[in-house]
């Protein structure tokens, strides 16, 4: 199953196309408005005040509420744009953001205005994809759930199973320690007070994929497949699979994963180490990655940069809606994103 992801932040739609997806899947519109709305802005002070209904309209590839195996496109419309807050800045390249790259990349021909396509904006069609992908998981056994694992170094109880993921989905800040959700709540507060904003990362994990998938080539190397997944998402800047970067602080006899066979006759090991993948196939344990967000780099305070068009030093300051952090609205994307690799590895 392919994806390609269309438009710019404030033009009229963006939108997405999904190649591949089975005929015969009767496709759960609610379910899809349930993990869009997790994503949409505007619903608080923590996050941007540009509101969005976000309600994907469907001009492909279903039919009588069942995919047709074609094709399926999704438009969602863009109607709350405040395109003149970036008319005066246009020509100077916001640090942390793609402007520079993008003016390289495309002679100047980009849209610029709220990021273009580079926006994250764009994670909207995303997670459209991403519901849609978790549908066709779902009916093989397979399960995505994500949360917030850190804000600004302040961090929430590590995950354990599908449910105390499942029961996150519902909160309004996916954490699964509520009393670490309003530590981080604050600090996002008092970042956005500062005029600033904060990082964090979010850990995710895949229930039920069997063993035996992927490969340890470069092709189909299954911490690779969801690697390039994850890192298309704006803001992601590192995965770590399993313990991640705590590997380096620990010793082979820790590290390592001790196998077992259960009452049924299925292959497990004692703990997870290896996020359910070894030598670039899964074992059959849970997939568990851990992704890092950057702050939002969109930040009301001065800052030093260039001018493009006159290339030449310049001052910067923005205005406009941001969010102050995007790690809580980012989950879902996350998700999206983990259900999309998952079904290239196993050849949906």
């Amino acid at each position: 199953m392919r994806y390609s992801i269309f438009g710019e932040s404030h033009g009229p739609a963006i939108g997405v196309v999904l190649e591949g997806v089975p005929a015969g899947l009767a496709l759960d519109m609610e379910a899809v408005r349930f993990d869009m709305a997790r994503r949409a802005p505007g619903k608080n002070n923590l996050s941007t005040a540009r509101r969005e209904a976000d309600e994907p309209r469907i001009l492909s590839g279903v039919f009588e509420g069942k995919t047709t195996g074609t094709p399926l496109c999704a438009v969602i419309e863009n109607t709350d744009t405040r395109s003149k807050d970036y008319t005066r800045t246009k020509d100077l390249a916001r640090p942390g953001h793609a402007d520079y790259a993008a003016q390289v990349r495309y002679g100047g021909f980009q849209d610029y205005r709220g990021g273009g396509h580079f926006s994250g904006r764009l994670t909207a069609p995303l997670v459209f994809a991403g519901a849609v992908a978790k549908q066709i998981l779902a009916q093989k056994g397979v399960f995505v759930g994500a949360h917030i694992s850190s804000v600004y170094g302040i961090s929430d109880d590590a995950l354990e199973d599908w449910d105390s993921l499942k029961a996150v989905q519902a909160k309004n800040f996916p954490v699964l320690d509520d009393e670490a959700g309003q530590e981080m709540q604050a600090a996002i507060l008092e970042a956005k007070e500062e005029l600033d904003s904060v990082g964090g990362a979010i850990e995710c994990a895949v229930f039920g994929l069997p063993a035996g998938l992927g490969a340890p080539d470069f092709g189909q190397n299954a911490e690779g497949v969801f690697s390039q997944y994850l890192f298309a998402v704006p803001a992601v800047k590192a995965v770590g699979f399993g313990a991640g970067a705590a590997f380096s602080l620990m010793r082979g006899s820790e590290a390592n994963d001790p196998l077992y066979v259960d009452e049924d006759g299925t292959v497990k090991t004692e703990q997870n180490c290896a996020g359910g993948i070894n030598g670039g196939i899964t074992n059959g344990m849970p997939v568990v990655f851990e992704v890092t967000m950057r702050p939002t780099p969109s930040i009301a305070r001065k800052q030093f940069t260039i001018d493009m068009a006159k290339m030449e030093n310049a001052e910067l300051e923005l205005h406009g809606r941001h969010d102050p952090c995007v790690v809580h609205r980012a989950v879902p994307v996350i998700e999206a994103a983990a259900a999309l690799a998952a079904c290239e590895l196993m050849g949906i």
